[in-house]
């Protein structure tokens, strides 16, 4: 007689029966993916490469990583596929922080997301902490190991277990992925250092010191100061190394299929371990080729167009942050087209920079062309704004622009850099310059949001009329910050006005380097202050918390909005509309030190967002470093 079926082998039959069509409707999704990329994916890879091997491994490892990513993760893809451009909507802000100074590893991390929350932050930026060697890391840019956690930090576990937490609470994570180079002690490096050819094509080496001499006549040098020329000599090896960086930073060579395979697959593995936003860093720099300048070259928007398809059929709901530190006119074609994207979402770097050229000049006029630059480009482009980030400020502004104003680059950027130290009279910023050249003069500047605005000069000082216009400023330019289409990204400390760290001068390996001034640990005590009514912490976090509840609810702030900058009479104000359906908002903005009286642009009722308070007005006075934002009803 037959045996008869128990409870526990009905429940496994059913089991099985619901995975085989879990996996089913997996490979469903997974070969509508591919086809639609397909054709595309492989005309730009053999374009490429022209190696039919390398590309049907390619395909066969997108497999194999799609099989791997989670359920949870693959839901998340769904979601965001369907709800579309999820990191476009108006409440969106973000957060960098270095793991080790914000909660000391991943764990504090995690343990911290409930004051994250209280910021109103839904997406952070974990700066890089992906297995380094100590000394020769250049802040966790130089990966020895794409799929390692550096110890100290934690694990992939830990990492993972972070994603999963954050995603229960609505956060989005954000991670480096260092394509142009790996450190000198990666694995693929060390085997090219004992001669291994294979690993040696992986890299750019010459025995013969022609070709990076040829190579130097055209390529410029990112840090002429501390790290100059192109390539590194290796004596033991008799071999020169491209290293366009720093000398233990080896650039690695894209025309190598196998280099394209092998970190699009480490892309991949960080993707499946719930990262939601991969930073490409240096993106400009990925393509090599002789008697070029080595940067922006048409085989970078190639890889990063197939890195974006790659991207779309394995994992969808990620998106791709450029890191292209460069003019408008050079950052905007990394967005691809509307057919064919690349880029999901760029900084906008130039607008930071020329940012605190206003506050030193008082004059909005360049602040406003680039403004109207951003503004007059596709709506569907997404950039990521900010006051200040984990790295220096270079003065990348337009000078051509500033020469018709008399002004000239040479003493223009000396007059920036001084302000900034607190040089100049009438300054109140404090901060140290990086990567001086004594030579041409020229230099990058580094300090706390909070300390170029004035607060930590004022507190020194202990005046209080100094500390409520530093906070007024503080406050008014993350308006201004708000006020733009993208996302606004708070730099970790900024909603507690955190200042200059100076002890980074104290320890051996920062000393040389003065980013580490605004690089410090994240001041809990301070945090603690932030319910203490009267405190600098309070009256920062406060208006931060009101700016984004402000921002969340109303739709002028939507990314499809209308924005355009307003003609005014002075040039220390800076005006700004935003239109959205029947309403428009005037976020006015004063960079002087004066009082102004501002006309608005007709008599009529208007309801200031931050008091909440509606009233007919003609004119009003904005008071120094303070702004305005005003909506009316749009009369049809």
């Amino acid at each position: 007689m037959p045996k008869k079926t128990g409870r526990n082998g009905s429940a496994a039959k059913t089991a099985l029966a619901q995975s085989k069509i879990i996996r089913d409707e997996d490979e469903r999704v997974f070969r509508e993916r591919l086809a639609r990329y397909y054709d595309e994916l492989r005309w730009l890879y053999m374009e490429l490469y022209d190696n039919n091997d390398m590309f049907a491994e390619l395909c066969s490892q997108m497999k194999v990583y799609y099989n791997q990513r989670n359920r949870k993760l693959k839901a998340l893809d769904q979601k965001r596929e369907i709800s579309g451009k999820w990191y476009r909507k108006r409440d969106m802000t973000g957060m960098m922080m270095y793991i080790d100074n914000f909660a000391g590893n991943i764990k504090g991390v995690q343990e911290k997301l409930p004051y994250l929350e209280q910021c109103h932050v839904n997406y952070i930026h974990l700066m890089p902490f992906l297995d380094s060697p100590k000394g020769r890391s250049d802040g966790g840019y130089a990966v020895a190991d794409f799929r390692k956690v550096k110890p100290e930090l934690g694990t992939m576990d830990d990492l993972a277990e972070l994603a999963e937490k954050c995603h229960e609470k609505g956060i989005s994570v954000c991670m480096d992925f260092v394509m142009n180079h790996t450190s000198e002690d990666h694995e693929w490096a060390v085997k090219a250092r004992e001669g291994d050819g294979e690993y040696m094509s992986r890299y750019f080496f010459y025995s013969d010191p022609s070709i990076p001499q040829e190579y130097e006549k055209t390529v410029p040098q990112v840090f002429p100061t501390t790290a100059p020329g192109n390539f590194t000599y290796l004596p033991k090896q008799g071999h020169y190394v491209m290293t366009t960086f720093y000398p233990y930073q080896w650039d690695l060579n894209y025309r190598n299929p196998r280099v394209f395979n092998e970190m699009m697959y480490n892309f991949l593995y960080l993707a499946n371990q719930g990262m939601d936003i991969i930073r490409i860093d240096a993106v400009p720099y990925i393509w090599k080729e002789l008697g070029t300048d080595c940067r922006n070259l048409p085989k970078v928007h190639t890889i990063v167009r197939m890195m974006r398809m790659i991207g779309e059929i394995v994992c969808p709901g990620i998106v791709l942050l450029g890191e292209v530190v460069m003019e408008p006119e050079k950052v905007a074609p990394y967005f691809g087209t509307v057919e064919k994207p690349e880029c999901h979402m760029l900084y906008n770097v130039t607008t930071m920079a020329t940012t605190w050229n206003t506050v030193a000049t008082r004059d909005i006029r360049l602040l406003r062309k680039q403004m109207d630059i951003v503004c007059s480009l596709p709506k569907e482009y997404t950039f990521l704004n900010y006051l200040r980030c984990h790295d220096d400020i270079g003065w990348g502004i337009d000078y051509a622009e500033l020469k018709r104003w008399e002004m000239e680059e040479v003493p223009h950027k000396k007059y920036l850099n001084d302000y900034f130290q607190g040089k100049t009279e009438g300054s109140v910023s404090r901060g140290e310059l990086y990567n001086e050249d004594p030579i041409t003069g020229d230099a990058r500047f580094c300090a706390t949001t909070a300390s170029m605005c004035g607060i930590e000069s004022a507190g020194f000082e202990q005046d209080d009329v100094k500390m409520s216009r530093a906070i007024t400023k503080d406050i008014m330019l993350h308006a201004y910050m708000f006020t733009q289409s993208g996302i606004p990204m708070l730099y970790s400390g900024d909603e507690i006005g955190q200042i200059n760290d100076y002890t980074y001068r104290d320890n051996s390996e920062k000393a040389l380097d003065s980013r580490y001034i605004h690089r410090g640990k994240f001041c809990w005590e301070l945090a603690g202050r932030i319910r203490e009514k009267g405190s600098v912490q309070n009256r920062i976090f406060s208006a931060l918390f009101k700016l984004e509840a402000i921002r969340k609810e109303e739709p002028v702030f939507d990314a499809d909005a209308e924005v355009y900058t307003k003609d005014y009479s002075d040039l220390s104000i800076l005006w700004i509309v935003r239109k959205a359906g029947p309403e428009e908002l005037h976020a006015v903005f004063n960079f002087s030190d004066e009082c102004k009286t501002i006309w608005m642009p007709e008599t009529t009722e208007y309801a200031d967002l931050l008091t909440g308070e509606k009233r007919m007005l003609e004119k009003v006075n904005l008071p120094s470093w303070d702004f305005l934002w005003m909506k009316k009803e749009i009369r049809i």
